[in-house]
């Protein structure tokens, strides 16, 4: 509940602080004495944007602070969420500076519009005659239907489904739409994957080609420098061979006369051994260099083909082509694969589906099965309240549309009158009547949910007499369990507060000035004989003042 607000510097008002109880809080006043100033000075702690203008003393800064006791409203999750300071007694301020800059704190941490007008909305509920838009929006209509159903949980398990459904659904539409663009891309892949498949890629290959290709290419000039080192190595008469064994007989002579030529002796023989096997490896060599030419055609255009394909991709070597090849046959794959993705992907979505349907069908008959009880209840209430012949039809039609708040339609009709037409609220009702219903769908709504304070700024507007007297008799009834403010004009309705404010101007210092005043028992009697018989009270205004303020209990 609001507990204090303060309020410096904001339009007529100069600096002022009130106190607040629970329980059903009457607020009058002239018209123009200030009554919207005290509303758009709270709509300023519930995140409403700035305005420059609204600073009395432009060289001063505006300040409204106000603060709420939220211990019964289970918001420390919201906090937490927000990383605030959870307090049971919150004070929320809003700063308005010289220079147009607007600051916000909640319990003095520096907060953003957007968090302020989150919390906000579960702090106070404000609702004028001239505020009745949400009576025809289709989410407060499903709201006002599921709080008397008391449907939130299978609510939030339908809403669970509903997110798990979407997401599967999205993932098949992915892969079908995968399937649609892809298939150009899918025919393209195949066919730059079987080029290359078709080299048999393999890690080394192309150096393995390139060897081969040389020495195949160069066959006649490696068969002749071959023959003429096997020649050099092994002629009769002056080759390297014939050369070496008489050397090693030399020293095979000399080789007794000293260990030291014995040495040179064997080392020449063992050179002469390692001569003797490299000369027959030449011979070997030069004798057999011979290359197929078909296979050599082969091989050239094989390289050939790799350095296209190396050139085609913008790749240096085998390996990077092999990476390619490996990435296309991933692409191919999953496109070759996609018929069964799909089918079952669609298996997942028809299971989801079908929970999903499941809860909507028990959403759908919970939601059903209240509508006599609220149409009922609307009725009476409005009966009371000056509109006897008020009828609605309230009708629930499933769809295949699965949305938020569920697959149904919703159609929420009204007549006013015996036999007359039934249309749209926003269509068929008068301003008056919406406030009316408005006021009994909050009574109504207050017997089954925690509402925030609620203030009703001239609900009353437009009725008199005993429909006023019941309107009081309303608000008062929904301040049992909740803090209610009235600003009213109507004494009837005034005279059912707990606790009564008057709002009121006057000249301080050659400036007019707003005050807000607590009205004892006996200025209470004062103000509503005033509003009873006008600024002239009489004995018998005074008479009637007691009687009403007699019977508020």
């Amino acid at each position: 509940m609001l507990q204090t607000l303060a309020i410096k510097n904001f339009a007529l008002i100069e600096d002022i602080k009130m106190n607040f109880s629970k329980g059903f809080t009457i607020i009058t006043g002239e018209t123009g004495s200030g009554k919207s100033i005290l509303l758009d000075a709270l709509a300023l702690v519930l995140g409403k944007r700035a305005d420059l203008s609204a600073l009395r003393n432009p060289e001063e800064k505006c300040i409204v602070e106000a603060e709420f006791s939220i211990g019964n409203y289970a918001l420390a999750d919201f906090f937490k969420e927000e990383e605030l300071d959870y307090e049971p007694l919150t004070i929320i301020r809003r700063e308005i500076l010289p220079s147009g800059k607007s600051r916000a704190f909640i319990n003095d941490s520096p907060v953003t519009l957007d968090v302020l007008s989150t919390l906000g909305k579960a702090l106070i509920d404000i609702h004028s005659q001239h505020d009745t838009q949400q009576l025809s929006e289709e989410d407060f209509q499903f709201f006002l239907i599921d709080s008397l159903a008391e449907d939130t949980s299978l609510l939030q398990e339908y809403q669970a489904a509903l997110k798990i459904y979407k997401k599967e659904a999205k993932k098949l539409q992915e892969l079908l739409d995968f399937q649609q663009n892809t298939q150009k891309e899918h025919d393209y892949n195949t066919f730059i994957l079987e080029e290359l498949q078709e080299i048999d890629l393999e890690e080394g290959m192309q150096e393995e080609l390139e060897t081969f290709y040389n020495q195949a290419s160069n066959s006649e000039s490696i068969r002749d420098h071959l023959s003429e080192a096997a020649n050099t190595l092994a002629e009769e008469e002056y080759g390297i061979m014939t050369q070496m064994r008489e050397l090693s007989s030399l020293f095979s002579t000399l080789s007794s006369y000293s260990p030291q030529y014995n040495e040179l002796y064997e080392r020449i023989d063992a050179a002469y051994i390692e001569l003797d096997d490299l000369a027959r490896e030449v011979y070997d060599l030069a004798e057999n260099v011979e290359f197929d030419p078909k296979q050599l055609a082969r091989a050239q255009k094989k390289l050939q083909k790799l350095y296209d394909l190396q050139k085609k991709h913008k790749a240096n070597t085998v390996e990077e082509l092999i990476a390619i090849k490996e990435t296309l046959q991933a692409k191919v794959s999953q496109m070759e694969n996609i018929e069964e993705d799909i089918a079952l992907k669609q298996k997942e979505v028809d299971k989801a589906f079908q929970a999903l349907n499941t809860i909507a069908q028990k959403l759908h008959k919970v939601r059903e099965k209240v509508l006599p009880t609220l149409i009922k209840s609307l009725q009476t209430t409005l009966k009371d309240l000056g509109i006897p012949n008020a009828q609605f039809q309230i009708s629930l039609t499933p769809t295949e549309h699965y949305l938020t708040k569920g697959n149904d339609t919703l159609s929420f009709l009204f007549s006013a009158n015996k036999g007359g037409h039934f249309g749209l609220l926003k269509k068929t009702a008068s301003g008056g009547e919406l406030s009316r219903i408005m006021l009994a769908i909050k009574h109504l709504l207050a017997s089954k949910i925690a509402l925030p304070t609620i203030i009703f700024d001239e609900i009353d507007t437009g009725v008199s007499g005993e429909i006023a007297h019941k309107m009081g008799e309303i608000m008062k009834q929904m301040s049992q369990n909740r803090q209610v403010f009235a600003i009213s004009h109507l004494p009837q309705v005034a005279s059912k507060g707990d606790a009564h404010i008057k709002i009121y101007k006057t000249d301080i210092a050659g400036r007019t000035t707003t005050l807000f005043k607590n009205l004892s028992p006996e200025e209470r009697v004062e103000e509503i004989a005033q509003m009873l018989g006008g600024k002239d009270i009489t004995d018998s205004a005074r008479t009637h003042a007691k009687e009403l303020l007699g019977s508020k209990k």
